[in-house]
Formats: C-alpha cells, sequence, structure tokens
C-alpha cells in the first residue's frame, strides 16, 4: 500500500536515533556510529539503538517492523510516542509534531491518537473485562454510561461481549490478550502499536490472534504499526513490512518485494524458508501483453497467488490473464511461474 495523491502520512519518521550511553548525542551521524555494537560501546561507553531510520506510514496500512532480538525494533517503536526519548530525528503522528511535544500535549497524543498493545497485558486485575476496556474512556473523562456503552460495543466487535462482566484471571491468556486489544480500539485511535503482542501465546492461540487483526483491520480500517520477530507474521499481516539489524532498516518493501527480491544476504537468509508460491502474486511473474496479443485465456485477478494460480494455469492451454481494475494488465505463462519457484529453491 502507499500514498495516494491528497493523503497525508499518518506517521513520519526522518532520520530517528536512539543513543543509550554518556554524551550519546555526539555519536549521531558520526563514522563511530557505523562500527559494530561492541566496538562502539567499547571506544564511546554507547550503544546505537536505532541508528537513522526513516519511514512514512499511510492511512489503513499495516505497517510491520521485524527483526531479531536487538535489532532495534521495539526501541523505535517506542520512540515513536516518546516513551523512550529520540536521541535525534523527526516524528510525526496524525499531523502533530511529536518530537516537540510538551508533557501534556505528549498525554494527550497518547489519550487520543494512539493506542498500544503489548506483549504483557497490563490489565487490572481487580476490574471486570468491562471497566478495562472503559478505563482509557475514564481516563479521558467520558461519563460512566457512555464509556461503559462504547466498551460493549468493543467487546462485540472482538467477539467477547459474553464476558463483560468477568474478570481477567477468569480468562486464558489469548482472551486477555483481546482485551488488550478491546481496550485500545475503545478510544478509536488514529493509529495502534502492537509491541509483539502475541510473542507469549500458544502457536494455535497465536494464529487465531493474527486472524482477528486481520479481520478488525479489515472491518475498521485503522492504520496499525505491528512489532514482531516472526518473519510469517510479518508477511501474513504486513502490507509493508521494514527489516531491521542492528539499529538500521535493511530492507523496506512488500511481503512479494521482501521473498521475490531480497536486499542482501541477511534478508535472503529470513527468506530463505519462505515458499515462495505463496507469497508472490501474478503481478510478480506477469509480462505485459504484445501488441494485438489475444487476451482470451482464463482471467484471475493481478493479486491472486501464483500457488492459487497454478490449478488455473494448469488446465488451460493459454496463458492466464491478470486483471486490474476490470482490465487485462499482464499475461501469466506455465514457464515464469516455474522459474519464479525454482528460483527460491536454488537461494
Amino acid at each position: 500500500m502507499t500514498g495516494s495523491v491528497g493523503q497525508a502520512p499518518v506517521i513520519r519518521a526522518h532520520g530517528v536515533w536512539k543513543v543509550f550511553g554518556p554524551r550519546a548525542e555526539r555519536i549521531v551521524g558520526t563514522p563511530e556510529a557505523d562500527l559494530p555494537r561492541r566496538e562502539l560501546l567499547e571506544r564511546t561507553g554507547c550503544v546505537a539503538a536505532v541508528r537513522d531510520v526513516s519511514f512514512e506510514v499511510w492511512p489503513g496500512e499495516v505497517f510491520v517492523v521485524m527483526g531479531l532480538s536487538g535489532s532495534g525494533k521495539s526501541t523505535l517503536v517506542r520512540t515513536l510516542i516518546r516513551l523512550i526519548e529520540p536521541t535525534a530525528g523527526e516524528i510525526e503522528i496524525a499531523g502533530r509534531d511529536v518530537t516537540r511535544a510538551s508533557r501534556s500535549e505528549l498525554r494527550a497524543l497518547r489519550r487520543h491518537e494512539v493506542g498500544m498493545v503489548f506483549q504483557h497485558f497490563g490489565l487490572l486485575a481487580h476490574r471486570r473485562v468491562l471497566d478495562n476496556v472503559a478505563f482509557g474512556l475514564e481516563v479521558r473523562g467520558v461519563p460512566k454510561a457512555e464509556r461503559q456503552a462504547r466498551a460493549r460495543e468493543v467487546l462485540r466487535l472482538v467477539g467477547l461481549e459474553d464476558v463483560a462482566d468477568r474478570f481477567p484471571d477468569q480468562l486464558s491468556g489469548g482472551m486477555q490478550q483481546r482485551v488488550g486489544v478491546a481496550r485500545a480500539f475503545a478510544v478509536d485511535p488514529a493509529v495502534l502499536l502492537y509491541d509483539e503482542p502475541f510473542s507469549a501465546l500458544d502457536p494455535l492461540i497465536r494464529r487465531d490472534m493474527q486472524d482477528e487483526i486481520c479481520r478488525l483491520q479489515a472491518e475498521t480500517g485503522k492504520t496499525m504499526i505491528f512489532i514482531t520477530h516472526d518473519l510469517s507474521e510479518a508477511l501474513r499481516l504486513g502490507d509493508r513490512i521494514a527489516i531491521m539489524r542492528d539499529g538500521s532498516i535493511v530492507q523496506l518493501g512488500t511481503p512479494e518485494e521482501l521473498v521475490g527480491s531480497p536486499a542482501d544476504a541477511y534478508v535472503a537468509n529470513f527468506t530463505r524458508d519462505i515458499p515462495r508460491s505463496h507469497v508472490l502474486t501474478l503481478r510478480w511473474v506477469m509480462r505485459k501483453p504484445a501488441p494485438g496479443e489475444e487476451l482470451d485465456g482464463p482471467r484471475l485477478d493481478v493479486r491472486t497467488t501464483v500457488r492459487d494460480a497454478v490449478p488455473v494455469l494448469a488446465a488451460s492451454e493459454k496463458p492466464v490473464c491478470a486483471v486490474e481494475d476490470g482490465r487485462v494488465v499482464g499475461l501469466v505463462e506455465r514457464d515464469a511461474v516455474l522459474r519464479a519457484i525454482a528460483s527460491g529453491d536454488e537461494r
């Protein structure tokens, strides 16, 4: 997903740094900042957790930041709302300058514009589920009847309306995380930040929660930033993915771009076990029709994955027509699909 004419990004980060240590600002933009982490620490006593990161997130986009432990992804997301103070750079959320915001302006931003969901649920054990979901509205001073009505509405959205009067310790881990998601949605924020929210859940519940996020995003169109160390999760959820290493973004692109054209050996190593046919779409393997060429083969949406297109290709003697907005934009032939799949096997 990219911004369209007339749209402004919901989030804009430009040249963001976070350096921990004495006189951290002196490291920014210097050759020392490019040193390996251990060498930088030995020379300066500093750790560069986020190094010169820039990106934009567009309305309705699910933007995933992924990387291994220590890559800087969680530090980065916390700098966006100044839970961790950035050392340098510019950050805007919903048109507001975060880096220059006062404490009161930051509080307002976190209460009104941003919803946060973390790995640890942070639910209030002595309060019912309904009151946990309504807590952000209570902090805003919303009247009780109004905030409880909104909380019930959001609980219906996440399928938990039947547990509104229970307490958190009466719920499973997956249900508690749904309550956390509902609490973030209740304040109707411009953007939702998820920091590895499902990493403590078992695989089946984690899969269910991924389905839930996909459904909620489709229904509400919320802009989301999702932090994860799991590439499969990133590919499943993200419109675009930024892969981080040692505090820097090494590649930013669509799932298809990361799997089909990794920027370097580090990204290729991440994606090598991902079946290309599950991620690449017809757009990746199609060719432009020649002038006057017949376009009478079977038609599939250009966003169809190669895996889903294979049975149609196998049943047809003619190339598949890739269609976008009712118009044929490319032709897909069997050998192109085979080459795309085989090139992944050779990596």
